[in-house]
């Protein structure tokens, strides 16, 4: 029973080991790493960490309609008004590695002039977005 038992820790501690090893050689893709670095810069910026901790409101009714941010300040957000600003970023990285792609068709000029047209357009709506929804805060009217 006893060399039972010690068979079976030495083999957890063999797996463990190896799995250890596993784990400290393994070398990730270059475009996973890019892709949840991009994710948490996106997370970040967009007011995921103030949605933790503060807890917001989803969205404020006032009167007869629902703003989704709070008006007035630029302290303060709602869940969905940080969401509405990372999916904004989220499409201006879309639209700068588009821009990016695009250099790499030089010998297609048709597709890069596709890729680089869309990526502007992506690049722009998002800016836009993102400075029109500042905007309302300040201004709103109620």
């Amino acid at each position: 029973m006893a060399s039972r038992t010690r068979t079976r820790l030495s083999g957890f501690g063999f797996r463990l080991k190896r799995g250890i090893r596993k784990l400290s050689t393994a070398k990730p893709s270059i475009f996973v790493t890019a892709f949840i670095l991009l994710a948490a810069t996106v997370f970040f910026l967009g007011g995921g960490v103030y949605d933790l901790l503060a807890e917001p409101l989803i969205a404020i009714p006032v009167g007869s309609r629902i703003l989704f941010f709070y008006p007035y300040s630029v302290h303060e957000q709602a869940v969905l008004e940080s969401f509405l600003v990372m999916t904004s970023y989220a499409m201006g990285f879309l639209g700068v590695f588009l821009m990016y792609q695009s250099t790499k068709y030089a010998y297609k000029p048709r597709q890069a002039y596709i890729l680089l047209l869309s990526g502007v357009v992506f690049l722009l709506v998002a800016y836009i977005y993102v400075e029109n929804l500042l905007w309302s805060k300040l201004t709103v009217t109620t």
